[in-house]
């Protein structure tokens, strides 16, 4: 069974953004979508992780149409099995980085993971307050915030926007080394082709249409 299925996916502004758009991902399975801005990654996106509705179309998570589930149901699944990352952390700033994982992991009822941190390079400062840290910290704590509820769908918006190029490499392989060890799998939104050349499977939103490129 895919994990998700969207089909016929067609949405729009003030303009037409795509149209047509069907995807379909399974354990293990990465994929990167890449375009022009303002071509409509993001809202596709968006649309994938439940956060907004398609004008047209189905998306169904683990075998069921989004529209059918019980409200309750899709809260359960967006808290425990979805998992977003965005190029703002959204972090909750009057808290410590600990802390913000500590909300997560007991949402989850999953462990803070030390190794994890120690690879992100934050398990040094993540007893400091969010207001401290640097954007690149602030932004790998919320990856870890993430990952700490073991997600099995990780939506990933141009996640390495605020960092240097090696620590984005890192990011990028503790995010392809997840997807394999929890049988998750990963949808990519990003501008770097030399990153969305590493996925299984590489999109180009263009023209309204969603082709595959690789």
């Amino acid at each position: 069974m895919n994990l998700l299925d969207a089909s016929n996916l067609s949405h729009s502004f003030d303009y037409d953004l795509f149209y047509n758009v069907s995807l379909s991902v399974k354990e293990k399975e990465t994929v990167a979508i890449i375009g022009v801005s303002g071509s409509g990654k993001s809202t596709l996106l968006h649309i994938l992780s439940t956060l907004l509705q398609p004008q047209k179309g189905v998306v169904e998570i683990f075998g069921e149409d989004v529209k059918s589930m019980d409200r309750n149901k899709l809260s359960k699944i967006k808290r425990d099995d979805l998992g977003l990352v965005f190029q703002s952390h959204y972090l909750f700033k009057g808290f410590s980085a600990m802390e913000n994982l500590e909300v997560a992991a007991m949402l989850s009822e999953e462990k803070i993971d030390n190794i994890l941190l120690k690879k992100l390079n934050i398990y040094d400062v993540i007893n400091q307050k969010v207001t401290e840290l640097s954007g690149g910290q602030q932004q790998r704590v919320s990856i870890a915030r993430v990952l700490t509820k073991k997600p099995k769908i990780l939506f990933l918006d141009e996640p390495t926007g605020n960092l240097d190029k090696q620590t984005a490499s890192d990011v990028i392989d503790i995010f392809f080394e997840y997807v394999d060890d929890n049988n998750a799998a990963m949808i990519l939104v990003t501008h770097d082709e030399d990153i969305a050349s590493r996925c299984e499977n590489v999109y180009k939103l263009e023209n309204k249409e969603l082709i595959k490129i690789k």
